[in-house]
């Protein structure tokens, strides 16, 4: 058994083909007239890509954006966030039942309440928390700055698991148990096992 398996993943980047939309048998001006569609209703496009059989059949920026500028990508970071965890899970370092407060001794209130002593790693994936709220607005006025402190001050109203609602707040926490377990940022444990070798170089 290796040590690391992250070693013999293969750093090869294989970069998209391009054809032409009638190659892969899409019409051209079908796709202009759902750009032109699309620019017409929403208020705001950046970029535009499409693939089909694994091939970029068409792809445009409106200015300022470009193919070279990074993109913030906002809540997509969640789906990174996730997939920290499993690579953790996978790895052993952890167990999406651990309970949330097993990582977070310190911060915790010494009598926390038993709905926050029934939250685990699951209910943060699935923003099934309990909380009746976005949690993200409290933490990020915590006069100390300490977001993971903040969040397990809030009261969780519900039991985990039975009440949900979109939570970012969770998602921090999910990036705050990856620093905990590993030592590092949740950017830089993914970078040798995700975005490396997706060729992702500036994430």
């Amino acid at each position: 058994m290796m040590d690391d398996p992250w070693k013999e993943v293969s750093m090869i980047i294989h970069p998209l083909q391009r054809a032409t939309p009638e190659a892969v048998g899409i019409s051209s001006r079908a796709i202009l007239a759902f750009v032109d569609e699309t620019e017409a209703t929403l208020d705001e496009l950046h970029s535009f890509m499409l693939l089909c059989h694994g091939k970029v059949a068409a792809e445009g920026w409106w200015k300022p954006y470009a193919p070279h500028l990074p993109h913030m990508l906002f809540s997509l970071s969640k789906s990174f966030t996730s997939t920290a965890i499993g690579l953790a899970v996978a790895e052993g370092r952890l167990s999406i039942d651990d309970p949330v407060l097993k990582f977070f001794p310190e911060e915790a209130s010494p009598s926390p309440s038993e709905n926050l002593k029934a939250m685990r790693l699951r209910q943060l994936l699935s923003m099934s928390t309990g909380h009746q709220e976005d949690t993200t607005g409290r933490m990020a006025s915590a006069e100390d700055g300490n977001w993971a402190r903040a969040f397990l001050s809030l009261p969780v109203e519900h039991k985990p698991g039975t009440h949900f609602v979109y939570n970012s707040g969770a998602t921090y926490m999910l990036s705050a148990v990856i620093q905990k377990v590993t030592g590092v940022t949740l950017l830089e444990y993914l970078k040798p096992r995700l975005f490396e070798p997706l060729g992702i170089d500036n994430p």
